[in-house]
């Protein structure tokens, strides 16, 4: 299926009395280009994300935010690491033994020695496993994401599609009789300006310029333009890239119908054309 470059996920996952937060978000780009926002202490995690993010998308720009927030309903609570304050309290007194003046350790300082707290933070190594599946989770709410979007897109250049080929449809029946009311046109012109000229020399100049204003061989690049077209939308996959060359294509074929148009209507199928790629290709820079 076509896939946009646009999208966006987020997944939570409870750790403990904290929450980790995980956002994904992408845009078009011509690439894959990937930037992170993540916290220092997870800082560990942005080579496995850098990969499975790689594995699984092959162009846009992706942001990718990961946080650890600390739960509101459960503050963090502190433990008194009850050995140490054993030797502590051993060791003040044994040094008290020796000098009677020294003054004991204040609560504070007990509590700032080192080791003698112990908080429920959590490691790294307890974290990453739940990182891991929540980029899996995202990375599976950005691609459907990315898929919805991308049939839309699908969707409106199908429509665009339908309307170019009812006006290769309608142009192409034209041609015979717009080359023929185009040589009498300047077989008349020739006449008037050069009457030394022989039949044989006019109808020689008429063909030449006829032949300069048949766009039968356009219209027919087009409609195999257009075969490719659906044909890219049908296969899918990464198809963005081949669908811009297209819409060059397109429109390369629609500028020499316009240059060498003879007739009003042609002119106004070449403009309606140009107008219809236009849309396409803008909608083409956000597939994937």
């Amino acid at each position: 299926m076509i896939h946009s470059m646009t999208g966006f996920a987020v997944q939570n996952r409870e750790v403990g009395s904290h929450t980790l937060h995980l956002e994904l978000r992408s845009v078009n780009s011509r690439y894959l280009d990937l930037a992170f926002r993540i916290a220092d202490e997870l800082r560990q995690a942005e080579p496995a994300l850098r990969e499975r993010i790689g594995a699984r998308l092959n162009r846009g720009k992706v942001e990718c935010r990961l946080n650890l927030q600390e739960g509101e309903s459960a503050p963090r609570s502190l433990a008194l690491n009850a050995g140490l304050a054993a030797r502590l309290a051993d060791a003040q007194d044994a040094v008290q033994a020796h000098f009677a003046d020294a003054r004991p350790l204040s609560v504070a300082e007990i509590l700032r020695w080192p080791g003698m707290l112990a908080d429920d933070s959590l490691g790294f190594d307890e974290m990453q496993p739940v990182i891991l599946e929540l980029v899996v989770a995202a990375l599976e709410d950005l691609v459907a994401s990315r898929r919805r979007e991308g049939e839309k897109l699908a969707a409106m250049i199908r429509e665009r599609v339908v309307r170019m080929r009812a006006l290769v449809a309608a142009g192409a029946p034209r041609m015979p009789e717009i080359v023929a009311e185009y040589q009498e046109r300047l077989t008349a012109r020739l006449r008037d300006a050069v009457a030394s000229l022989d039949e044989d020399r006019i109808r020689q100049e008429v063909a030449l310029f006829a032949q300069r204003i048949d766009v039968a061989e356009e219209l027919s690049r087009l409609s195999t333009h257009l075969d490719e077209v659906e044909r890219i939308l049908e296969t899918g996959g990464a198809a963005g890239k081949r669908l811009d060359f297209l819409m060059q294509e397109l429109n390369r074929e629609a500028n020499t119908l316009a240059s060498k148009s003879a007739a009003t209507d042609m002119t106004a199928i070449a403009m309606e054309f140009k107008v219809l790629i236009e849309q396409m290709r803008e909608q083409v820079q956000n597939i994937e």
